[in-house]
């Protein structure tokens, strides 16, 4: 063994450094991915039908076959032993992907509960901006007020100078018109 290899002595004196694995490791997600692939393959109708085939085979063989060529003669106690493991493992596999899944449900709800508590703030805010906008716009002189008044104005001194002409003809006066 190189020097640079060799393992550091264990001493009793000292305490193990933290953070190292003693032992085989295994990582989890991977464990999860592939126990999520096996549920996944095992409810779908691909396996269904692999199955089946599988025991109609099985169960024909054992029934048509000569004797001497039979592994699992009636009433079919290998092939039962064979179903009840492959059950026993399929439904802690199955299980592990249904909790994986409702880990994952659980996640993109709270996402979705954040997404949605931000949303109705930002739309009570510009609610709020909006209500103000239309109160400062309510002090605001608009273009038709503008125009209105203007309108009003216009009539009035046409008004008072139609008055004023009519005026200075009942007294004589010399006329505006050319």
């Amino acid at each position: 063994m190189s020097p640079s290899r060799r393992r550091p002595e264990l001493r009793m004196d000292q305490p193990l450094e933290r953070g190292r694995l003693r032992g085989p490791s295994y990582d989890p997600e991977q464990w999860g991915r592939l126990s999520e692939r096996i549920a996944r393959f095992i409810g779908s109708w691909n396996f269904i039908a692999w199955m089946t085939v599988v025991i109609v085979s099985w169960l024909l063989w054992n029934i048509f076959a000569p004797d001497n060529l039979k592994p699992d003669p009636y009433p079919f106690i290998f092939s039962t032993l064979l179903l009840s493991l492959q059950a026993s493992y399929a439904a802690p596999l199955i299980l592990l992907a249904q909790n994986r899944q409702s880990d994952r449900d659980k996640v993109q709800y709270l996402e979705d509960r954040e997404r949605t508590d931000r949303l109705v703030a930002d739309t009570e805010y510009l609610a709020r901006e909006i209500a103000a906008l239309r109160m400062a716009l309510g002090e605001v002189a608009t273009r038709d007020y503008l125009r209105a008044e203007l309108r009003d104005l216009a009539d009035e001194i046409a008004d008072r100078l139609s008055e004023e002409h009519h005026s200075r003809d009942d007294q004589g006066g010399p006329s505006i018109e050319a």
